[in-house]
């Protein structure tokens, strides 16, 4: 869909928000779709950057069989030939397929009907079981269907705002800047966060509730106690639309009969408890948000009901301005449900649970092989892999060596699997160096397809350019693989929208209105209508044809009796850390990186917010173990261990540390932070709980440090040296500069030696016979290729200039500078922390800034331009003011 011929109207593959974007030719001059209903133009700073990420470098662009280019029909046949040879010597339960919420819809419904109809296994699951699961249970078990039942428009019209578990100032900014708007434009407005660490979502909240982790299921019971307590009940919804209420009240007054049990239980002071009670009570246009802090939990699906319980009995659902609302991490997680990703679901929202239901997608299908019975969730899946029960897996699109827990155990179990298919965009991830089979395919930019929002939004993701090298549409390989699998019918679609009418026209299939999950009305879309849908929620019926805001205003919901179901659930014990592992870890996001950055860690300005892998600690926490700030630490445990710089921080709570889960093998030496978790999960959705692993922690001291400049990036084989050692890679621009701690006796030229680098120039300093300080570089034709800086710590240096030596001929004044690190005129290095990724605008020019006078966050902006586009700085903007205007109070 264009308006010229230059522009393309797409969506965004990060978040779940599903923003529009208007593109240039080629994926130039990326901008917000001011008439998308999701973003109305706003984007944040990964969408904003999208531009950056589309270069050919790194990309897969041939298939690879053991290790070996090939081309399409040679690869198309080795998966076919090997899929068959499994299954006939081990069945079909043997071979398993684990996808990902990147996926467009299309891609997703043709890899789960070749699995589930025709292969005949269950063993079909999503990386959407690491963040959704615990909410579609959750759904399902009130409203009988896996619905969020809002809108974003809800936002706009809500009045008080409780976020939960979710940092929505970092991981859903434009829907977080639409809150603040309303939140500035009305005083009575009000924002409680719910969240163990003081987040950046705080900065604009009127309260903070730093609870005891895991303990919201005992804070939302003790809301529904006090909710009847007040009288502050809906009587009416409760008698005609509910079930359960009773159950529901008396399971969470066993544990939160009063405001003081639960403030105990969960660590907070009575008034803050009090205060948040009060506020829900006497604000009907109440929305709740939620995301990974409540679904990545070992009690998730409860903690999603016991905050439905309060929306419910007090009526406040189904109606503008209130509601419980999921916030969907990835940008076709929804999508990926409606075709049955899960492996406890069929398509079009059919699961096993009701065998006439079942039957009509095999009748649709036409599929003799239709599975009878769940599949394997993620967890379980790898342990079967593990066991050597699945001997054949296909991956597509996600890297779970990286983002499953115990990440190292499944790691090992891929690399024991007899055959392992990876489809990618990227040479190198931590799950394609263990496949057998590569398969490239098509990135952002080059997908055409559909995809489905946070709020049931059907968005269209067109391309803007051509695939790059030889990569396919993933959907055009699975369709390729079935058929040179033998199965010729039901694979032959000719283009995406063909897909898409097939997976509308099963949504509709003997649908009489028992399933929420129904787009009739484009199930005959023809081609052009297909490429010019515009966005559009489900359901899309002949009844509904412009698309369904809201559910359940009618109070019907989509259980056996019609009526929503109060959940009785009460809060699980707590834990005491062991003495070997004191300390409580959390993960989660961080504003400027997705997922295991394959895509974002390529830009260099996304790389520049947070450079390296850290770990948050309290400062009472670092006194305790002697750690001082910037220093290299260990965390470690039974499953693994990581190594990291601390940044000590009281947005923690004493006793509990925080790691980001973004660093793979390709970033960082040993900072993949899902090798700390357990594979625990939910009993109902099978999620791991993510958010709370015990850890030790203990001082990491290398015997020298380095900063090593590179014109290319290093070889995953150069990679390996550091395995056991600390190393961080940062992409610069023109070079990629790798921060280096190393522990054994090493000396910097060796290292060079066995890094395969010959210097050029260099010098050594030597003090009573110990190293003080290595330099190092070469240059080729006049052209900076790397450059070593070694020492005791590691040397300070302006990346910033060095950088800038990499592009173009060196002169004679730079050559003389080069060993120093640091140009010779000019003051101080500015290497503070990053605030503004779009203007390149650091903490200290900020600090400056505010010193002179510049008390808001507009003025800041006028000045320095930060905050100006985006604006996904601007609660760090926020923070700094307040820092640095208390202090100036204080010295007044």
């Amino acid at each position: 869909m264009s308006n010229n011929l230059t522009s393309t109207l797409t969506t965004c593959p990060y978040c779940g928000v599903g923003c529009g974007i208007r593109a240039g030719a080629a994926g130039a001059d990326i901008k917000g779709d001011s008439r998308h209903p999701a973003n109305f133009g706003r984007l944040c700073v990964k969408g904003s950057a999208l531009g950056q990420t589309l270069s050919a470098e790194g990309r897969l662009l041939l298939p690879q069989v053991n290790g070996a280019d090939c081309d399409w029909p040679t690869a198309i046949n080795a998966v076919a030939q090997g899929l068959q040879q499994t299954i006939a010597e081990h069945g079909p339960g043997s071979v398993a397929m684990y996808l990902s919420g990147q996926l467009l819809t299309e891609d997703y419904y043709v890899a789960n009907k070749l699995m589930k109809g025709f292969i005949g296994s269950p063993h079909v699951d999503t990386n959407s079981r690491l963040c959704m699961a615990s909410t579609v249970a959750g759904h399902k078990r009130a409203f009988g269907a896996d619905v969020v039942p809002g809108c974003y428009d809800d936002i706009e019209q809500a009045r008080l705002f409780v976020l939960v578990g979710a940092n929505m100032a970092w991981n859903h900014p434009v829907l977080f800047q639409r809150m603040q708007a309303v939140l500035q434009a009305n005083p009575d407005a009000k924002l409680v966060v719910i969240d163990p660490r003081r987040s950046a979502s705080c900065e604009a909240a009127q309260l903070h509730l730093k609870l005891r982790p895991g303990t919201d299921v005992l804070l939302f019971n003790g809301l529904l106690s006090y909710l009847a307590q007040q009288g502050k009940l809906d009587q009416r919804f409760i008698h005609l639309h509910t079930e359960g209420f009773a159950d529901a009240l008396v399971n969470a007054q066993q544990q939160a009969a009063t405001v003081a049990q639960v403030a105990s239980g969960c660590d907070l002071p009575v008034e803050q408890v009090l205060q948040f009670y009060r506020c829900f009570a006497d604000e009907a246009l109440s929305l709740t948000l939620f995301s990974q802090g409540v679904n990545q939990a070992l009690d998730g699906t409860d903690k999603v009901n016991a905050i439905i319980n309060c929306h419910l009995a007090t009526g406040r659902i189904g109606k503008p301005g209130c509601g419980p609302f999921s916030l969907t991490g990835q940008p076709n997680a929804m999508g990926g449900r409606e075709v049955g990703g899960l492996a406890n679901q069929l398509a079009a929202h059919i699961d096993y649970s009701d065998n006439v239901q079942q039957a009509l997608v095999g009748e649709f299908w036409q599929a003799a092989n239709l599975v009878q019975q769940p599949g394997y969730k993620a967890v379980e899946l790898f342990d079967a892999i593990e066991r050597g029960e699945i001997k054949a897996v296909w991956i597509i699109a996600t890297n779970p060596v990286v983002s499953m827990p115990q990440a190292d155990k499944v790691k090992a179990a891929l690399t024991r699997c007899p055959l392992v298919i990876v489809s990618d965009i990227y040479q190198h991830s931590d799950t394609l160096d263990v496949a057998n089979i590569k398969l490239p395919a098509l990135g952002w930019s080059e997908k055409d397809g559909t995809v489905t929002n946070s709020e049931r939004r059907i968005s269209r993701q067109r391309a803007l350019r051509p695939p790059q090298g030889q990569a396919k549409a993933d959907w055009q390989i699975v369709c390729q693989v079935a058929r040179a699998m033998g199965f010729s019918q039901g694979f032959n679609f000719a283009n995406a929208g063909e897909i898409f009418a097939e997976h509308a026209a099963l949504s509709a299939y003997k649908n009489n209105g028992q399933r929420a999950f129904n787009i009739a009305a484009l199930a005959q879309l023809s081609a052009e209508q297909y490429h010019q849908l515009a966005p559009i929620q489900w359901p899309v019926t002949d009844s509904t044809p412009q698309g369904t805001a809201r559910l359940f205003a009618d109070g019907q919901f989509f259980t056996a009796s019609g009526r929503a179901q109060f959940i009785a659930v009460q809060q699980s014990g707590f834990k005491q850390a062991r003495p070997q592992t004191p300390l409580w870890l959390n993960s989660g996001r961080l504003r400027d990186q997705w997922h295991t950055m394959t895509r974002t860690g390529t830009v260099a300005a996304l790389m520049q917010h947070r450079p390296e892998p850290f770990v948050s600690l309290h400062p009472a926490d670092a006194a305790l173990y002697g750690i001082s700030h910037a220093e290299l630490v260990q965390l470690s445990n039974s499953y693994g261990r990581v190594l990291l710089r601390a940044d000590i921080s009281d947005t923690q709570r004493p006793g509990e540390l925080f790691i980001p889960m973004h660093w793979s093998a390709q970033f960082a030496s040993q900072a993949r932070a899902d090798v700390l978790f357990a594979a625990d999960t939910d009993a109902i959705s099978g999620q791991p709980a993510l958010k709370l692993s015990q850890v030790a922690l203990r001082r990491f001291t290398p015997a020298w440090q380095a900063l090593l400049l590179t014109a290319e990036p290093l070889k995953p084989a150069q990679l390996a040296l550091f395995s056991t050692h600390y190393m961080a890679r940062l992409p610069l621009g023109c070079c990629q500069s790798y921060r280096l701690g190393l522990t054994e006796a090493l000396t910097p030229p060796q290292l060079l030696q066995q890094l395969q680098l010959t210097p050029d120039l260099s010098c050594l300093d030597n003090q009573h016979g110990q190293l003080s300080g290595y330099r190092a570089a070469a240059i080729k034709d006049n052209q900076l290729k790397w450059l070593l800086l070694a020492g005791t710590a590691l040397p300070p240096a302006d990346q910033s200039w060095l950088n800038q030596l990499f592009d173009g001929p060196l002169s004679l004044d730079n050559r003389r500078q080069l060993l120093s690190g640091c140009a010779g005129q000019g003051g101080p290095v500015d290497s503070s922390a990053l605030i503004c990724s779009c203007f390149n605008v650091r903490s200290k020019a900020i600090c400056q800034a505010i010193a002179s006078g510049a008390d808001s966050t507009a003025k800041l902006g006028k000045q320095l331009s930060c905050g100006t586009n985006c604006g996904s700085c601007l609660p760090e903007l926020n923070s700094l003011l307040r820092q640095q205007l208390s202090l100036s109070n204080v010295g007044a």
